[in-house]
């Protein structure tokens, strides 16, 4: 404690000056009295305070030792040092190297913590998983929350991310999810920082772009495209020809539709109803164009097709996962020979073990040849070139002309192949 007198002289304006540069260098020095500054700028009457504490003169220009001060104010009436005199008349001299050090220690634990979230996720050895993690620590997420905070959302995060894109990936509504992962249907509504983290991973994995798309209809797809789906009801799946074993109504109801010739709307909610298909083993067509489908329906043919209008939604692989629950029943897939068509092929060939149907360079290079001989015009490829891991030349071939080719262009094809085994009647 400094005596009441000598704190009264030591916090006297005249000296403010002095303690005010002296606390900014003990800053700087993480709180340690060693060094020397240099005093400006003091008027008449602060240097004549700070002579009479130095015992000489000021000049306009006068530099101080910290060392110096530090021992006169020790064998002064304020029978402390230094540091003790700053913190006292200025406030605390915070130990930043300390703190920068503490801080360095504390992201390297939360980093290690989301590590470990990512592969008790099933994660751990995702590419882009790491991806992800880097950037929320390059943007400053461990800086912005507490440390508790950040535990939590980033394992909330990696959680539903190994749930939706991880070896345990399931088909889920969002609601379902959120409860699992947070104990609260709304743990996952849009705008909240779990969902931003979890939206910025399911980009980075399903299309490889590092941010959340812009707008909700975007990012609805996007949580579609990782089997999530708004709700089990509102959105259906574009099914034709199914005729599952069994002797409940909804199989019934399939068969009759199939005999009838009609298609047929799936919810994840009749899906899920319905249970695994018991289908008789054969080939499960699936196309991603509508019009296939709908040609097919108009020609009278009798073999099962799903299709997948785009990118296969929640609800459609929910269809495709009870299809090829069946033994012996294998898919067959045809779509848009375009970027997004490849990357759509890539992830139905691979999670089904489908066999590409009319999908390989030498089907390509026959449609661009039948359209030029037609006549009809084809657009040119845009967006980001993808990997055709069963026919690597399809890509090579779609990249050397340029040209984008739709399944409604070869829909004739299409079509002889499924009135092949039969016509219905």
């Amino acid at each position: 404690m400094i005596p009441a007198g000598a704190l009264t002289w030591l916090a006297s304006p005249g000296l403010l000056p002095l303690w005010t540069a002296v606390h900014a260098r003990l800053v700087r020095n993480g709180r340690t009295v060693s060094g020397r500054l240099t005093l400006t700028g003091l008027d008449d009457d602060q240097r004549d305070a700070v002579g009479r504490l130095l015992g000489r003169a000021v000049a306009a220009r006068h530099p101080v030792s910290l060392d110096d001060l530090d021992r006169l104010l020790r064998d002064s009436a304020a029978g402390t040092g230094l540091l003790g005199v700053v913190e006292t008349v200025v406030g605390p001299v915070p130990d930043r190297r300390a703190d920068v050090a503490a801080e360095a220690a504390r992201r390297a634990m939360l980093r290690e913590h989301a590590n470990a979230a990512l592969v008790a996720a099933g994660l751990g050895g995702r590419g882009w998983a790491a991806d992800w993690l880097d950037r929320l620590w390059r943007g400053g997420l461990p800086a912005r929350l507490p440390t508790d905070e950040v535990r939590r959302i980033v394992g909330q995060a990696a959680t539903t991310l190994g749930l939706t894109v991880g070896e345990r990936a399931g088909l889920w509504s969002r609601g379902e999810l959120a409860q699992v992962v947070t104990g609260s249907a709304h743990g996952l509504d849009d705008d909240t920082p779990l969902t931003r983290l979890v939206l910025r991973g399911l980009a980075l994995a399903v299309t490889g772009e590092p941010d959340q798309p812009a707008g909700a209809a975007a990012r609805r797809a996007l949580w579609e495209a990782a089997g999530v789906t708004t709700d089990t009801v509102a959105t259906t799946a574009l099914t034709y020809g199914l005729r599952p074993l069994g002797a409940g109504w909804h199989a019934a109801q399939l068969r009759t539709r199939a005999d009838e010739g009609a298609e047929t709307h799936l919810t994840l909610r009749d899906v899920r109803r319905l249970g695994p298909l018991s289908l008789a083993p054969q080939t499960v067509y699936v196309c991603e164009n509508p019009r296939v489908l709908e040609a097919a329906a108009e020609a009278g043919v009798v073999v099962p097709i799903v299709c997948t209008m785009g990118n296969p939604t929640t609800v459609t692989r929910a269809v495709l996962d009870a299809v090829t629950a069946s033994p012996g029943v294998r898919l067959a897939y045809h779509g848009d020979f375009d970027w997004p068509g490849i990357a759509i092929a890539e992830r139905i060939i691979g999670r089904y073990d489908a066999r590409p149907w009319r999908f390989t360079a030498a089907d390509y290079r026959q449609a661009v040849t039948a359209a030029a001989g037609r006549g009809t015009p084809l657009r040119p490829l845009t967006g980001r070139a993808a990997t055709a891991s069963w026919d690597p030349a399809l890509a090579e071939a779609m990249s050397g002309t340029g040209l984008a080719v739709h399944e409604e262009a070869v829909i004739e094809i299409l079509l002889a192949d499924l009135a092949g085994p039969a016509l219905r009647a």
